[in-house]
């Protein structure tokens, strides 16, 4: 074989292992799926995968009897615009139940908050008009108190406003219990560690449990 072909090979490889990854294969029949789209703190920076809130959710769901496919379509540094550009290839499956984790770096780089919510209810309409018996759930973020007020109130109040408008299950804070915690975080300050992520999958099984239940009892749709 020669050296070329086995480059090509072992790309091939390389991309097939990737896309198979943990939460990202096709759901089977008949099983439920939540999909998580966020940035850093759901793709669980600098950590495994397997230790994001998006693993331990399903492995916590699966423990209650409750065994869903969980696909994380999360990127660091994700933002609004970006989840838009993300998120086509995840609406050709069927989604249950999707999770929505984004906003913060949009607001840490000023954008206007009316923008931040119009992408973030643009990604909501997407998934809806391929999925309309999806439940959706939307991680709330709170900016640091040391910004411009006005900002800070209005961006944080647009999490409960989404979820008002959009029928959707809110978590008030995803990181409730984590945030200014050194023992939780990374060395940034900024970032969850391990054991953080634990917290922030408490937080939104506090919401998505409920929700997951009442789904799992509901009779399979047909897959696409």
């Amino acid at each position: 074989m020669s050296k070329v072909l086995l480059a090509h090979l072992v790309a091939a490889l390389s991309i097939l292992c990737a896309n198979s990854a943990w939460g990202a294969a096709p759901a089977s029949s008949g099983m439920k799926t939540i999909l998580v789209l966020g940035d850093s703190l759901s793709d669980g920076f600098q950590l495994k995968r397997s230790e994001a809130y998006p693993a331990l959710i399903a492995n916590k769901l699966r423990a209650v009897g409750l065994d869903f496919q969980v696909t994380n379509a999360s990127a660091t540094g994700g933002t609004t615009e970006g989840g838009l550009e993300r998120l086509p290839p995840h609406l050709k499956r069927k989604i249950d139940i999707f999770i929505l984790e984004l906003g913060i770096n949009d607001a840490f780089r000023g954008l206007p908050v009316d923008q931040i919510q119009n992408n973030l209810q643009q990604i909501i309409d997407k998934v809806k008009a391929q999925n309309p018996n999806v439940r959706v759930v939307i991680a709330g973020m709170q900016l640091p108190n040391h910004a411009d007020d006005d900002y800070v109130s209005v961006f944080g109040k647009m999490f409960g406003d989404l979820a008002a408008k959009n029928g959707a299950a809110l978590v008030p804070y995803l990181l409730d219990g984590v945030a200014g915690d050194p023992s939780l975080n990374l060395p940034d300050g900024i970032h969850p560690n391990a054991a953080g992520q634990k917290i922030l999958a408490e937080n939104v099984l506090r919401v998505l449990e409920p929700i997951a239940r009442e789904t799992a009892a509901e009779p399979s749709s047909h897959v696409r």
